[in-house]
């Protein structure tokens, strides 16, 4: 089990989190709980309603969409974020690749983490205006 140190370390490496203060940083890793997944496990299923985002500590995941592979995701990458803002359907799968160590952040919590710091909704739709950015740009050129 990673110190609450490590988890603090973890977070500030996020995109999301990066421009947190420490204090911010806290409230987040208070708001979530470290689990454990073996290889092969599944964390996300495309099309299923969620309700938590994931930060990798320790381990690989495989992302897939629709059946394909889009990417491998290791330790201080996240999952799932969309869900922290709605309880929209997943858009990707993600499985386990390796044994992963990983921060769940359930919607409920990081919405009171959020009512305490509101400056952290500003990173996260600055956050995802970026990806959109980025998705347009390799979709349209």
């Amino acid at each position: 089990m990673a110190s609450k140190k490590q988890h603090l370390e973890t977070l500030r490496n996020v995109k999301l989190f990066s421009s947190c203060s420490k204090k911010e940083l806290e409230k987040v890793a208070r708001a979530s709980d470290e689990i454990t997944m073996t290889a092969g496990t599944l964390i996300v299923d495309q099309g299923q309603t969620g309700r938590e985002a994931f930060v990798i500590l320790d381990g690989e995941v495989i992302v897939k969409r629709n059946g394909r592979k889009v990417a491998t995701l290791g330790a201080g990458d996240m999952v799932g974020e969309l869900s922290l803002l709605d309880h929209g359907p997943r858009t990707a799968t993600v499985v386990c690749d390796t044994d992963c160590t990983l921060l769940v952040i359930d919607q409920r919590r990081f919405l009171g983490v959020i009512d305490q710091v509101p400056a952290i909704s500003h990173k996260l739709l600055a956050s995802l205006a970026t990806r959109i950015r980025d998705l347009d740009r390799q979709y349209f050129g």
